[in-house]
């Protein structure tokens, strides 16, 4: 099975790892490098710096569904999973993988959909949180639910704590 990645932050590097590990993935796609620091450095998304180490090649756009449609097309993926990628994908990219586009996003939907699901979940004093898997629309968190794992927050659980908790979880 051909698998195209996509993310950015420490959450889809973590995802990645596990899954790969399981399933190779074929290409990463991610956002460009951004400039940081007084210098104006360049620098990398986790998620290309984790599938370099992984040795996965890496496709790098501002927006994929207009800059990497054709690149997608020519990867000819069975499957596209997404974790914490931050662009909503047109219906042109979501038709491109066969078996179309899964995305795991960190929290029990409905619940917290959209960005920062993890904080959310500890500035609410929530008991509970997880993963869900689902197809991808182009509404914003809005597909098929096809799987949901949930896990206690502990009574003094950071969000950071979590964060790292519910990455492995994703990509389980």
């Amino acid at each position: 099975m051909k698998i195209v990645f996509m993310g950015s932050p420490d959450f889809s590097a973590t995802v990645l790892e596990k899954l790969n590990s399981v399933y190779p993935v074929s290409a990463v796609v991610t956002g460009l490098d951004k400039p940081v620091g007084r210098g104006y450095q360049l620098k990398p998304s986790a998620l290309k710096v984790k599938a370099q180490e992984l040795s996965i090649p890496v496709l790098q756009y501002e927006k994929v569904s207009r800059e990497g449609i054709e690149d997608i097309e020519n990867l000819n993926p069975d499957i596209v999973v997404t974790a914490a990628f931050g662009q909503i994908l047109s219906e042109r990219f979501l038709a491109i993988p066969k078996f179309g586009v899964l995305n795991v996003h960190a929290s029990l939907l409905p619940k917290y959909r959209g960005s920062s699901p993890i904080q959310w979940s500890i500035i609410n004093g929530d008991v509970e949180s997880g993963i869900t898997i689902m197809r991808t629309v182009k509404a914003v968190d809005a597909g098929d639910i096809l799987l949901e794992k949930a896990t206690p927050i502990g009574k003094d659980e950071t969000a950071g704590e979590l964060f790292d908790r519910l990455a492995i979880l994703g990509g389980e």
